[in-house]
């Protein structure tokens, strides 16, 4: 293998710095409209971080411009790392977030768009650290790596061992030949449905800054809210909740297929089985839920300050989807405390956590077409038990996935399983019960958010010692980025240049 190129790595990691201190600029902008008096630390936040970028940038300029696979990985993971480090200017500038652990956990939650908080009361923190806390969930969306892979060609850097990397699914699946065009086409896709709910929510009657919050939120599939009851806020007022269903959906759905959409080629998303599918356990979930609801649970009190009347069927079935979606999604949002449904939806929602949305989504957890693909191969090995020398691919979309792809997935799954199991063992060892163990390792991993136990929906995570906040950022990286990414600089033969 050739030597690590450190001069072109260390150089991309002052390019993201400058980005981020950009975004930073946002937020001073927002602080200065609201006059909530911590726009001069927010700008010392940017204007620090966009420096140590230039710094970074001018220090390495002459570089060798080609970057391998393995440089790939190193970008994003540690991509995400110096982000999150710098992210976290803002909090501590502002003292809004003194503690570095918490400010640090706050801001890989946002950037990996799992929506787990530490903050204790939202609705206190100045307007400007909340916009920033919301567009950390938007950069970490779609990814800041894909934001980046439209702009390294104009450095003489080619993007797509970037775009590999850090595609959310086991495959990437191609708008235009040139994949700075793609990365465009996917950022002007999400830019579009952030505008588009940012303006529902204004006309449904949701203030403009609460409206963009969480239109940011929502579209990224990340969860943060600027109220302490998070959309339980809004109970009172169902259209606010029917618009961010809608756009949760939407997230969660692969965004290529929303570009076919507006090319007008709607059999295209017609056909797709990770669609159909992602559909059917959305409504078949929520039917399940919504029934329960309706019949069994004592809703009045698993509602956050605006009470739910229990045996109302728009109500119950409004709360079901919902919940359903924020937890496929991997969104977070919160209507209500889906704990107290009882203990079968307890489990019913702790199991969804693992399902997840569509590859090349902005959603988190295993993703619906892994399931499909394991489920088939599953039952394909019956057959071949049958008829051991007859050939059996596992189909996708009518055509044969590879046994390669197939490996890939299984290897994932695997991995996945290991990864929560290991995580909510250490969660254990911290003296956590075991309802807050399982339930943050899953949460965490799966980039949901809400959880169960000590961790459920009207509780967050600054009940967890220093180091449990720790391991859950560490949980939240490898599951934004897809295990493989983040665990493989773990190997020692990935850093032998032979």
């Amino acid at each position: 293998m050739p030597k690590l190129n450190y001069k072109i790595i260390t150089h991309i990691m002052g390019l993201l710095l400058l980005f981020n201190g950009g975004f930073m600029l946002l937020a001073t902008i927002v602080s200065y409209i609201y006059k909530d008096g911590v726009t001069l630390q927010i700008m010392l936040a940017a204007l620090s971080t966009m420096f140590a970028g230039i710094v970074i940038m001018f220090l390495t300029r002459e570089h060798e411009k080609s970057i391998n696979k393995r440089e790939g990985y190193i970008v994003v993971t540690f991509g995400w790392i110096f982000m999150s480090l710098s992210g976290t200017f803002p909090y501590l500038f502002s003292e809004a977030i003194p503690s570095f652990t918490n400010a640090f956990f706050e801001t890989m939650s946002g950037y990996t768009t799992t929506g787990a908080s530490i903050l204790n009361e939202i609705e206190i923190v100045p307007k400007g650290i909340l916009f920033w806390r919301s567009i950390t969930h938007w950069i970490g969306g779609m990814g800041i790596i894909v934001l980046a892979v439209a702009i390294l060609p104009l450095l003489g850097i080619g993007g797509m061992q970037l775009f590999a990397a850090e595609a959310p699914g086991p495959s990437a699946d191609k708008l235009h030949p040139r994949i700075t065009d793609t990365a465009k086409r996917l950022w002007l896709i999400y830019f579009g449905y952030t505008a588009a709910e940012t303006l529902l929510l204004k006309l449904a009657g949701m203030d403009f800054f609460d409206a963009i919050n969480h239109a940011l939120s929502t579209v990224s599939t990340g969860g943060f809210s600027t109220k302490n009851a998070s959309v339980a806020y809004w109970n009172d007022q169902p259209l606010i909740q029917y618009i961010i269903m809608l756009f949760m959906f939407l997230a969660g759905m692969n965004f290529v297929l929303s570009y076919f959409g507006f090319k007008g080629k709607v059999q295209k998303i017609i056909k797709d089985e990770e669609f159909k599918w992602y559909s059917i356990f959305i409504i078949a979930f929520t039917a399940v839920a919504a029934l329960i609801i309706y019949f069994k649970a004592d809703a009045s009190s698993s509602v956050i300050d605006h009470p739910m009347v229990l045996g109302e069927a728009e109500s119950a079935f409004r709360h079901a989807l919902f919940q359903v979606l924020a937890v496929i999604t991997t969104t977070g949002f919160v209507s209500a405390d889906f704990t107290v449904w009882t203990p079968f939806l307890k489990i019913f929602f702790f199991g969804i956590m693992f399902l997840g949305g569509s590859a090349g989504s902005t959603a988190g957890g295993m993703k619906v077409v892994r399931h499909l693909i394991t489920i088939r191969n599953g039952i394909l090995e019956f057959k071949r038990t049958l008829h051991p020398h007859a050939v059996l691919p596992v189909r996708y979309n009518k055509r044969a996935v590879s046994k390669e792809i197939v490996f890939n997935i299984l290897a994932f799954f695997i991995l996945y399983m290991l990864s929560f199991i290991i995580g909510s063992l250490v969660l254990g060892m911290l003296g956590l019960d075991f309802e807050t163990a399982i339930g943050g390792a899953a949460s965490s991993l799966g980039n949901v958010g809400p959880a169960l136990g000590k961790l459920s929906p009207v509780n967050n995570f600054d009940v967890l010692p220093d180091f449990g906040k720790w391991w859950c950022s560490f949980l939240m990286l490898i599951g934004r980025l897809e295990l493989f990414t983040v665990l493989i600089l773990l190997t020692p033969f990935f850093w032998r240049n032979r």
